[in-house]
């Protein structure tokens, strides 16, 4: 392909609103074009990596024999309201009316249409398990599309669904889906970190997401020092540097030696740190209580303090009957904050949020800064995990300007949940090894659920099995973002000249600069590149009348693996030669040009095989 003949509008200048490496060099180097904010379209040498991207993980797919469909784009809202997602999902979905006033869905993603589709044709448990795929367009309202591709509001994302009889025939699923990902990201030049996950609103057990490092990163990494432990900052549990009571019992025994629970004067006091400086203490020693209120609670609050006569209701027939609304106080220890992640997942929740001012007075009868555990029955009240440990602490006494000292766990307050809700952070110790975790900045570029029966229970999913009883299937989900993990290539593979594509992704293989594309250089550079291609190499020719410089500022800058240089000079020599130029080495080579197809061809298919390995 000549340079003329394509269409690579390449920029010197970097576009205002692109600040991370690959929003920049990819409209540089003329891949990239924005339509409106969060859309963009992909031109010819763009399309041309972002399909190598799409084949490897096609063939990754098809490997561990998962089947390719292509559903539409735009979905039935009806599946959606039987999932329960129609009110759920909030103002990211993209609701269409279409003439006839039926209800619509821009797939963000698509549980639903597979279900939907496995639904109707499943029957007997002879067809499981069942692995489905398709590499397809979404469609998320974001309300910040940020850094290009990496965040945009219309994308493509290959999506794979499992149907299974049970968990086990699911995890052997999982496992073959996670290799495949190592594999796929692998092919693609990426050094990714598997981390343990929430499953967030996808809902299910487990989940492992693919991330790979970034200073924009909009995930927090916690890895060990010491082991392989990584975990996403909103699942990543620690070491407790305390010592856990076994049991109630065990708590009330440790506190036999504590004084009595006793209300004290805290005028004008209610932070954390206005309180270590008023008593002298350390924030180790206090319990900080937050009043939430959550949104479509799933689980069950019939025995919750103050939950009785909460409304609650399916959002469609088949669907988890959820809370519309509910209020919990969380109660913490000083030092530590709440993750709110972990509280949703905990409470199987759609959001969490900090209560307003007035719903925190309703509930406590008392201004913000002074709740606390003791004595608090108007909601239920969930303790982290550290809270076991205390049976000597100050917390609020739900009066204005008091607080309690003494307080014990078990003792003077038993939480309605205890579970581990806190925000972990670098300098904690890993839980598998106690080793120091540190922190990093990451973007996700795959993630693989277990979603176990959470859309085939809502949406009537069923099978008859060995016995003709009728069962329903479990599910697992893994999903990777294209154009992320595009975007992410470039982010690892690029210096200030430009983008260095790993072979396996680059527009072309090659490209051939003529110094003057006239005379005996135009027949060399024509002959090499027929040649090349011959071999199966794409080819790049350069053929424009430019200066020499501009060409290879432009041959850095869209990043193709081997640059051969063809001019007069080399072509006279005794031996008439070309120089070739891997992208990332600063160095020339002179190659005779009569070998130079051959031995260019060489190169690629190993570097190739290599990469495929």
């Amino acid at each position: 392909m000549k340079v003329s003949a394509n269409f690579i509008p390449t920029l010197r200048e970097v576009p205002a609103d692109a600040v991370i490496v690959s929003h920049r060099l990819m409209f540089r180097a003329g891949m990239l074009r924005k339509l409106a904010n969060g859309l963009f379209a992909y031109l010819p040498l763009g399309l041309r990596s972002f399909r190598k991207v799409e084949n490897i993980i096609r063939e990754e797919m098809d490997a561990i024999g998962s089947l390719e469909i292509k559903p539409t784009v735009v979905v039935p809202g009806e599946i959606w309201k039987e999932s329960g997602r129609w009110e759920t999902m909030g103002e990211g979905l993209l609701r269409v009316k279409n003439r006839l006033g039926a209800d619509f869905v821009v797939s963000p993603t698509a549980e639903e249409a597979f279900t939907s589709l496995v639904r109707d044709e499943l029957s007997s448990y002879r067809q499981l398990p069942l692995s489905l795929y398709q590499i397809n367009t979404k469609y998320r309202d974001e309300i910040r599309p940020r850094y290009g591709v990496m965040r945009g509001r219309e994308f493509v994302m290959k999506d794979a669904y499992s149907f299974h009889t049970d968990d086990e025939s699911l995890d052997e699923t999982y496992r073959k889906m996670g290799s495949a990902y190592r594999r796929i990201f692998k092919r693609c030049g990426l050094t990714v970190i598997p981390v343990k996950a929430d499953s967030g609103a996808m809902g299910g057990s487990g989940s492992e997401e693919f991330m790979v490092e970034s200073e924009v990163g909009d995930n927090t990494l916690l890895l060990c020092k010491a082991c392989d432990y990584a975990a996403n900052v909103e699942k990543a549990g620690c070491k407790p540097d305390y010592t856990v009571p076994a049991s109630i019992e065990e708590a009330k025994a440790a506190a036999t030696s504590v004084p009595a629970i006793e209300k004290i004067d805290t005028p004008h006091v209610k932070t954390i740190e206005e309180l270590c400086g008023f008593l002298k203490t350390d924030a180790k020693k206090f319990i900080k209580t937050l009043i939430y209120k959550a949104v479509n609670v799933e689980l069950d609050l019939n025995t919750a303090p103050g939950c009785s006569k909460l409304e609650r209701k399916s959002p469609s027939p088949g669907a988890p009957a959820v809370y519309p609304a509910a209020f919990f106080a969380v109660a913490i220890r000083g030092d530590l904050d709440v993750n709110e992640v972990k509280l949703a997942a905990l409470l199987k929740a759609g959001e969490v949020t900090l209560a307003a001012d007035t719903d925190v007075e309703r509930f406590t009868g008392a201004p913000v800064g002074f709740a606390g555990p003791v004595g608090l029955n108007s909601i239920p009240v969930i303790a982290d995990e550290t809270i076991t440990a205390l049976n000597d602490a100050v917390t609020g006494a739900l009066e204005k300007d008091k607080h309690y000292q003494h307080a014990a766990y078990g003792r003077d307050f038993t939480p309605w949940l205890t579970a581990d809700v806190r925000i972990v952070k670098a300098g904690d110790r890993c839980s598998v090894c106690g080793g120091e975790l540190y922190e990093k900045k990451g973007n996700e570029l795959g993630h693989i659920f277990k979603l176990g029966y959470k859309y085939t229970k809502s949406m009537n999913v069923s099978y008859l099995d060995e016995d003709g009883k009728s069962r329903t299937p479990t599910m697992g989900c893994y999903g990777i973002g294209l154009d992320r993990t595009l975007a992410s290539v470039i982010e690892e593979h690029h210096d200030d000249a430009g983008i260095i594509w790993p072979l396996t992704i680059a527009p072309y293989h090659v490209i051939i600069v003529p110094i003057k594309y006239e005379g005996a250089v135009k027949t060399a550079a024509d002959d090499l590149a027929a040649a090349l291609e011959r071999f199966g190499v794409e080819v790049l020719l350069d053929d424009r009348n430019e200066r020499p410089g501009v060409k290879f500022n432009d041959a850095d800058l869209l990043g193709i693996p081997y640059r051969v240089v063809v001019g007069d000079k080399n072509l006279s020599l005794p031996q008439p030669s070309v120089e070739v130029k891997w992208r990332s080495e600063k160095e020339n080579r002179l190659v005779d040009v009569s070998k130079a197809a051959e031995e260019l061809a060489g190169l690629v298919c190993a570097e190739l095989e290599k990469l495929n390995s």
